[in-house]
């Protein structure tokens, strides 16, 4: 499918100092925000017990956070859940209180301000449940790009290895640090999107760098920036029709799909958008500048057996 008909190479490289420049500014500000904002975690990672309360009329969250603080209930996040009369109420573990009992209070305390208040349900999760998630969740994220490492640096040259990798590292501390920036609860919804931000940048810079490779051994003249913005072009329509297709997807989940899955929508969407850019820039602009040639990328010419024995006559 040709969105685009492209008669001309695109100068992609041309932008390589503004990209290069756009991408240092985005991580520093995300990693800057993280030390001091942090991530706004989720119930799944630091434990404590959630209830879902039904209004029948719209409920005012403000009011209904000063009733939990005017009754020792200070660390309540209240937040409407699907609806203007449904709230959802995340409330920290309490020493020597039972989850169930902690929700019961909460509930009790909503219902001598307003009797329909209802519980829709609840869960709850241990604090030590929760601190082991994030040890988990942080490791599966490392392991991650430690396999794909590999599996690049096996496939391909070593610099195409560290472009890859250099991309999708620069994906997930972005995304991490929209939702530290705009403090959107991070559950575990939210890091099944972010692993999966990983394998949809993977995928799109595996088949930028397989072009590039594809080409340096095919085109004879030309420099490696030439031949780099040559691949780029060529990919540029499958790169669309692939963003396009999933961003769709992720808008109708995003605007319809409810509460639940919010966090994990507004992650792959964000991500979707980044990984097209990185797969583009930064895996490519790590390969040329780590002096990416042609000499590296041409298959090693094997030696048949009895080639330096004079013929026979």
């Amino acid at each position: 499918m040709q969105i685009l008909n492209m008669k001309e190479v695109v100068a992609f490289m041309s932008l390589k100092k503004t990209a290069a420049a756009l991408s240092i500014l985005l991580i520093l500000g995300s990693i800057a925000s993280l030390a001091v904002n942090q991530l706004n975690w989720g119930l799944d990672f630091t434990g404590g017990t959630q209830i879902e309360v039904g209004y029948q009329q719209a409920a005012d969250l403000e009011v209904i956070r000063k009733q939990l603080e005017a009754s020792d209930f200070k660390d309540a996040v209240v937040q409407n859940f699907g609806s203007s009369q449904d709230v959802l109420i995340r409330l920290a573990s309490r020493e020597g209180v039972k989850p169930s009992e902690l929700g019961d209070a909460a509930l009790k305390v909503l219902r001598e301000a307003d009797a329909t208040a209802e519980m829709r349900g609840s869960s709850y999760v241990s604090s030590s449940v929760g601190e082991e998630l994030t040890e988990q969740g942080g490791l599966a994220m490392l392991v991650a790009l430690l396999c794909i490492l590999i599996y690049v640096a096996l496939r391909f040259e070593w610099r195409f290895a560290l472009g890859s990798v250099a991309a999708l590292t620069h994906d997930v501390i972005i995304t991490l640090g929209l939702f530290s920036v705009f403090q959107l609860e991070f559950d575990l919804t939210v890091l099944a999107a972010v692993l999966a931000v990983i394998g949809y940048s993977l995928n799109d810079t595996i088949v930028v760098c397989d072009r590039i490779r594809e080409n340096f051994r095919k085109i004879r003249k030309g420099e490696p920036e030439e031949i780099i913005n040559t691949s780029l072009t060529q990919t540029l329509n499958r790169t669309i029709v692939t963003s396009l297709t999933t961003i769709l997807v992720l808008l109708a989940l995003f605007f319809l799909g409810g509460a639940t899955i919010h966090g994990f929508a507004t992650a792959l969407l964000f991500g979707v958008v980044i990984g097209t850019y990185s797969s583009i820039y930064v895996a490519s602009l790590v390969a040329l500048t780590l002096g990416i040639s042609k000499e590296d990328l041409m298959p090693t010419e094997i030696e048949k057996e009895g080639a330096d024995q004079d013929a026979v006559v």
